[in-house]
């Protein structure tokens, strides 16, 4: 059997997430789209893939890393090339390389960084709304960036984000370490809005841990809650949330570390 690392981008708009959920064509996910072509490539043939990360539906990404095993001897470049004449166009392949079988993409990762786009615009632009989430102010005051930058240091170091995840009888720890999480307001966009990011990095992440942790941050810009309810959240472990999570569309996956 032959390996490669793989980085790719993806829209996932138009998946079922990550992944792969059988031959449900009317649920597509990203890995099954991947796995069809690699068989395809390879005659029909075993191919296995392991991913850095399982994205929810609608979640994108810039810098997607996976392992790849076929049976067959390619070229890195051809596998790319081919691969990319077979996928769909919301998914590339944007690097392949050949690695070892001991290749791990995450468990051998050092740590992983997230965008969550949001606007905070009246009408929202119809072209910006598959990638950038909708975060009007409500009808009484104006989203307040000042004090959910400030709450973005609250989840900087070494927490039990037990309240901010889905709860997984698999998971053996909810404790998790976040290097780093700020808000920047990016440039104009051509088309008009103003966009904001949520740039969070991470050693590692639960499941929907940072859509709880976007959604906590708009509660709160809208005075819905107090920094005091995230400073608790983040010390209790209770099964309610002091907030809805926030929507798939705004979320992307930068980078991988190594």
């Amino acid at each position: 059997m032959y390996h490669h690392r793989l980085v790719i981008s993806y829209k996932g708009s138009n998946y079922f997430g990550w992944q792969d959920i059988g031959t449900n064509e009317e649920k597509p996910t990203i890995e099954g789209s991947i796995h069809q072509v690699l068989k395809k490539i390879c005659k029909y043939q075993n191919c296995t893939i392991a991913a850095a990360s399982r994205t929810d539906a609608g979640v994108h990404a810039q810098g997607q890393v996976l392992k790849v095993t076929i049976p067959l001897d390619i070229e890195a470049e051809k596998l790319l090339l081919g691969m990319n004449s077979l996928l769909p166009e919301d998914i590339r392949i944007l690097q392949c390389e050949p690695c070892t079988s001991e290749f791990n993409p995450n468990k051998d990762s050092k740590n992983k960084t997230y965008h969550y786009y949001f606007c905070t615009d009246s009408i929202h632009n119809p072209v910006l709304n598959d990638v950038v989430a909708h975060v009007p102010s409500n009808s009484t005051a104006l989203l307040d960036l000042e004090i959910m930058k400030e709450a973005c240091k609250l989840f900087i170091g070494e927490h039990d984000f037990y309240s901010f995840a889905k709860r997984d009888t698999n998971m053996y720890s909810t404790f998790r370490t976040i290097l780093s999480c700020e808000i920047v307001q990016t440039q104009s966009s051509p088309f008009g809005n103003e966009v904001y990011t949520i740039k969070i990095v991470g050693e590692g992440f639960l499941r929907y841990m940072i859509r709880y942790i976007a959604g906590a941050l708009f509660s709160l810009g809208r005075k819905q809650i107090s920094l005091s309810d995230i400073g608790g959240a983040l010390a209790s472990h209770k099964e309610e949330k002091i907030s809805a999570r926030a929507k798939s569309r705004g979320l992307h996956l930068i980078h991988i570390s190594y």
